[in-house]
């Protein structure tokens, strides 16, 4: 951060919900892979004359993220009509909810920061435009499909509590984290099923009033959110520093340039023309159905990391990033559960991410740990182990791919390196000792990369060294 200066930010994020159809109609929601416009209906279509059907499945998983949350759940909602035109929404407004939201309040601690939750609500989608210049899209027009249109889309906003992109990105991160775990939705950026928004201000560092914001959009990574936040600052601080003013608007982040664009002046709610969907009567979530919702909810990631670092012993960065995903610390603690030394097996998961079942995955980590095959030799048998479904043990016996650690045979060929290799010699003998790496390269070129690492780089030191 610039100094003198603070960042302000608050994050609106979109989340498409894991359900199988569409919110007001039963099309499918797995759109991605189908032909354009060939997963619609006259309701998603918007046509005149239906009439839309909550769906049930949706307000569930809505309500079950605002107990993940710790928000307040409304026995008394409903849904409301948010009118704009866009080719991509063909009613010309949108079911979403405006003042009575199912789930308010809540909180996320995200790197000892508190980010308060301001709402959570249920809405619609709206279709996609495909414009001319897209990857798949050359002709100088721009298209419509409308397969995505009434897909059932959660928003969950924050308060501008967030100071810069770092805890931006960590935010966006830890709640795609929660989502996955309760199963509210897959939350994959790079398939449009997490939509990240970050509302950006800066004001002089100590100041008390918020500077004017502007929202980002276009964001489709982790990676992107945080170069577009951190780009935005230093743009705002500029403007600023240069005598000028930060205008409310709405603007693009262009991964090509890596740079923010203005998109539109920023709309206020009452541009939208928010009032009562007509056409669907209130919601009513009962206390015993939250309870029912509540009592279906598993452990969250932050309570599951406290756990892996008190039961298995592992430092809070593994289990952060093992709990970032629920399959992935389920896979962690059956491979652990299968004899898998803790440190080992979150290594391996971490580095690897390994389609391989817990057992053989065991089974695999500790012919590395007992000297049977080196780590290089790891890959390559967990490799085919997940290509052909096989056991590492029978993989490493079929090869012949076990490690060489006999000390004699090693130091044969240890010597025999050193007396063919002078400048390598020289050189570590030079103080370069980097230049044993070259040195290990040919031991293991000689045992057809089976050298047992400690044993081969101890038995190179002890005669270079002398």
């Amino acid at each position: 951060m610039r100094e003198g200066w603070e960042a302000v930010i608050g994050m609106e994020i979109h989340a498409q919900l894991a359900t199988r159809s569409k919110m007001f109609c039963d099309c499918s929601a797995e759109y991605l892979a189908a032909a354009p416009n060939s997963s619609v209906c006259e309701v998603c279509l918007g046509m005149p004359g239906t009439l839309p059907v909550v769906n049930r499945r949706a307000v569930e998983l809505v309500v079950k993220t605002g107990l993940a949350l710790g928000s307040e759940i409304a026995e008394h909602t409903k849904f409301d009509r948010k009118n704009y035109f866009y080719p991509d929404l063909p009613k010309g407004y949108q079911i979403s909810q405006y003042d009575l939201p199912l789930c308010r309040g809540g909180r996320i601690d995200v790197g000892g920061r508190t980010v308060r939750i301001t709402r959570v609500h249920l809405e619609e989608d709206t279709g996609k435009l495909v414009h001319a210049g897209d990857a798949l899209h050359t002709a100088a027009s721009s298209l419509v499909d409308l397969n995505r249109s009434g897909v059932p889309l959660m928003e969950i906003v924050t308060e501008p509590d967030l100071r810069g992109a770092d805890e931006a990105r960590d935010y966006a991160v830890a709640l795609r984290a929660i989502l996955r775990a309760i199963g509210a939705s897959e939350a994959d950026m790079e398939r449009g099923q997490l939509r990240a928004e970050a509302n950006v201000s800066v004001r002089r560092a100590g100041a008390a009033t918020l500077g004017v914001k502007t929202e980002l959009k276009n964001i489709n990574s982790f990676r992107a959110l945080h170069r577009a936040v951190e780009h935005e600052i230093d743009r705002q601080v500029d403007v600023l520093e240069g005598g000028g003013a930060v205008v409310q608007e709405t603007r693009g982040w262009s991964e090509a340039e890596q740079r923010t664009f203005s998109q539109r002046v920023k709309e206020y709610a009452d541009d939208y023309r928010y009032f009562p969907e007509p056409d669907l009567p209130p919601l009513e979530v009962t206390p015993a159905w939250v309870e029912q919702i509540r009592d279906s909810l598993p452990e969250l990631p932050e309570a599951r990391r406290a756990r892996l670092v008190e039961a298995h012993g592992i430092s809070g960065y593994d289990a952060q990033q093992l709990t970032e995903d629920a399959a992935t610390a389920d896979l962690f603690e059956a491979t652990v559960a299968a004899g898998a030394p803790a440190k080992q097996a979150a290594n391996w998961i971490i580095g690897s991410r390994p389609a391989i079942d817990p057992a053989g995955l065991a089974q695999l980590i500790g012919l590395v740990a007992d000297g049977t095959i080196n780590r290089d030799q790891g890959f390559e048998v967990l490799e085919e182990a997940q290509a052909a479904g096989r056991a590492p043990a029978d993989i490493v016996r079929e090869r012949g791919l076990s490690q060489v650690s006999d000390e004699s045979e090693l130091a044969k060929i240890v010597d025999r390196v050193i007396a063919e290799s002078p400048q390598a010699v020289a050189d570590y003998r030079a103080g370069k000792k980097q230049a044993i790496g070259a040195l290990m390269g040919k031991v293991k070129g000689a045992t057809g990369g089976r050298a047992d690492p400690r044993v081969a780089t101890r038995l190179l030191q002890s005669r270079l060294d002398s």
